[in-house]
Parts: C-alpha cells; structure tokens; sequence
C-alpha cells in the first residue's frame, strides 16, 4: 500500500518541472494526467491481479506487480513526451495493483466483521500517512536532482518492499484456489455482482473515491493559484494526509466497539455535514476563503470521508469470502476507473476558486450516502452473512 501511495504523491511536487520539460504553461492542468493516468492503470489492473491471486495465490501476485511497477517506473523517467510518461504511468499503475489486491485479499483471508475493518483501517493509514512524507522527501530530492530522480526513489523503493514482503505468509489454501477456466472466472465475478447490496456499495465508493481523486490531482494547483502558496504544497499536503491517517488509525481503534454500521452511519452524517459547510463558505466568500478555514474544512472533510472508506470496502467483502481476492479487485476497480474519469471531470471545472471541488464535495457525500442506503435495504441480515462466511 505505501509503494502505491508513494507512486501518486511524489509525483505531485514535480508537477512545476514536468511542465517546464514538456513545454507547458505554468497553470497547466493536463499535467494532472499523471495522477489520472496511475489510477486507471491501477484499478484496471486490479482484477487480473485478484484472478490470479485467487489462483496461483497472494504472495506471487505480490511480486509480479511489483517487478511491473518497477519497469513502469523507469519507461516514465526515459519518456520522450507527457502522452508517452501517461502510457508508462498507466502501466506503472497496473503494477502497483499486484500488492494492492494480495493485501487486501490477505486480510479477508485472515479476519472477519470489525476485525477485518480494523485491519483494513490498519492498512489504509499506511496508504494515507505516506503523503505526509513523500511530497517533502520528493520536494528534497528536487533540490539536488532532476524530477527524473524522484521516479528513480520510487522504483528503489519496490525493491525494497520486494524484499521486505518475504516475511508474509501465503493465506490462501491450496484447496482454495480458483481455475482461472472461462467459466469460473465469469462464475466468480457473477457472484459479486448478484451478491445483494454489492452494486449499492460500488456506487458509494465510486462516488468517493471520486471527489478524493480529483482532491488528489488538484490540491497542488489550488494552492498555488487560489491561494499562492504553491511553496507550501508538501507541508499542507502533509497535514492533511495526517488527519486522514488519524481518522484511520481512530477508526480501527474504536469499530470493534462502536460497531461497523453505526460508524458508518455516524460517519456519513458527519462528512455531508462538513461538506455542505465547505459548501458554504466557498459561496460566501466567492471561492476564496482565508487559508486557514479553508484548511480546517477540508481537513474535517477528507477526516470522515476516510472514516468511511475502509469500513465501507469490509461491509462489501463481508459475504465474499470464497472470491475474495476477485472481490477485492472488483472492488477496487470500479470505484477507481469510474472514480478516476469522474475525478478528471471535476479538475476541469476549476476555475480558480474552491467552488467547483466544494460541489464535487457534497454531489459525491449525497450520491455515496443513498447508494449505501439502498445497500442496506436490499441485503440480507447480518447473521446471515457472517454465516456464509468459510472460517478464516
């Protein structure tokens, strides 16, 4: 999860040289592409990866995307063009995807109900908290080096990680594992999709997942042409990925106790409200609010929105166990191509302002809170799936 996180969010300060490489003006937002490009491939990618996984198991998954990832890293470092480096992007992305899945897998392998969703909150906060050094370390590496350098940080890094992951343990059983024969491959994603409730919490994370990537892509340039304080991107972007990270880590501390449906609800409550509040101020203010409000906003946003997301992903695996590792693909996938093409749209509408981020805000919180009502009405009792469930 940090070899991916890392990819997205050192690539962010090296925004202004890229642009300068490629020719671009200096308000560029086709720049963004780089981010949108990742993510395609990313979650394009997830589900061959969650075939596999299932089939040939978690841990050689692990490391064939990262072997990808590596590859990809270097064709974006030699890229002649920026639709070149997208390509190579999107292929450094479908990398990243191998050890995104066999994570993700591992722990439905390995944990059930509150247990999963603390393990997911676990795994998550590792992928929010590395933001909060990346953009530093990358913005490091930019004053003794070429933006080049900051690509070639992020391949040694997956080697390292390669090495590292030999310490995990293969979870999935050998009479566990799944042909990868036409019709169980369509046989497993049909049980996904016809599972019910399972299309509700798609869109939910879709709508998400949206608004976030689209926060991702275009926090650098709000900054700096919002607020001119582009200098300041690695710091701010470091404080808000460490109040994501907390409500990570303060989520998988207290869902055991509080319970994953009522955290969800609590947290859905709490981001609309918090949006419809950004909301606000960015009209009274005429998309130009004081940095710091803007910044304890944004921060109270994002803070239950990450609240949310894992515990959503563990109400959605929790009846598919026996496919796991194409669930969590699945997963993945969905909201972060549909996730990603959404998100691109709304870094068009920037227009200078907060303003259109702020209705992306709230648009996404309204969509993402009735699909999750829905999904709770139309599938079945919680004692009916846990006992589906195999035993972990």
């Amino acid at each position: 999860m940090a070899a991916t996180a890392l990819a997205i969010d050192s690539a962010l300060p090296a925004f202004g040289e890229i642009r300068t490489a490629f020719d671009l003006a200096d308000d560029a937002t086709s720049v963004t592409g780089i981010i949108t490009f990742f993510f395609i491939g990313s979650s394009l990618g997830l589900l061959p990866a969650g075939l596999l996984a299932d089939r040939f198991g978690r841990r050689p998954v692990m490391w064939g995307g990262l072997v990808l990832y590596v590859l990809g890293a270097i064709a974006s470092i030699f890229a002649p063009s920026l639709w070149v480096m997208f390509v190579a992007r999107f292929v450094w992305g479908l990398g990243s995807a191998g050890p995104r899945v066999a994570a993700m897998a591992m722990v439905r392998d390995a944990y059930e109900g509150e247990q999963m969703a603390k393990q997911m909150s676990l795994i998550m906060a590792v992928f929010i908290l590395v933001p909060t050094f990346a953009p530093a370390l990358a913005s490091g590496i930019l004053l003794v080096g070429p933006w080049q350098a900051v690509f070639w940080a992020c391949a040694v890094v997956a080697v390292v990680v390669a090495a590292a992951v030999t310490r995990l343990p293969e979870t999935l059983e050998a009479d566990q594992q799944r042909r990868l024969a036409g019709r169980d491959v369509v046989g497993g994603i049909r049980a996904i999709f016809t599972t019910p409730g399972t299309l509700g919490y798609l869109l939910c994370l879709t709508a998400l997942f949206s608004v976030f990537l689209s926060y991702l892509a275009s926090s650098e340039i709000i900054l700096d042409q919002v607020f001119g304080l582009g200098d300041w991107f690695p710091l701010f972007f470091g404080a808000i990925a460490l109040v994501m990270g907390g409500a990570m880590f303060l989520n998988g501390r207290v869902v055991e106790h509080v319970g994953l449906e009522r955290i969800i609800r609590f947290g859905f409550l709490a981001n609309l409200t918090s949006a419809t509040v950004l909301l606000v101020v960015a009209v009274v203010t005429a998309g130009t609010p004081p940095f710091w409000l803007f910044v304890v906003l944004l921060g109270t946003v994002l803070f239950f929105q990450q609240m949310l997301i894992p515990n959503l992903n563990a109400a959605a695996m929790r009846p598919l166990g026996s496919v796991a590792g194409t669930a969590a693909a699945v997963l993945g996938m969905v909201p972060g191509v549909l996730g990603a093409i959404i998100g691109g749209l709304i870094d068009r509408q920037f227009d200078g302002t907060i303003t259109p981020i702020s209705i992306a805000f709230v648009a996404c919180s309204i969509v993402a809170f009735a699909a999750w009502t829905w999904a709770r009405r139309v599938e079945p009792p919680l004692d009916d799936l846990v006992n589906a469930m195999p035993a972990a």
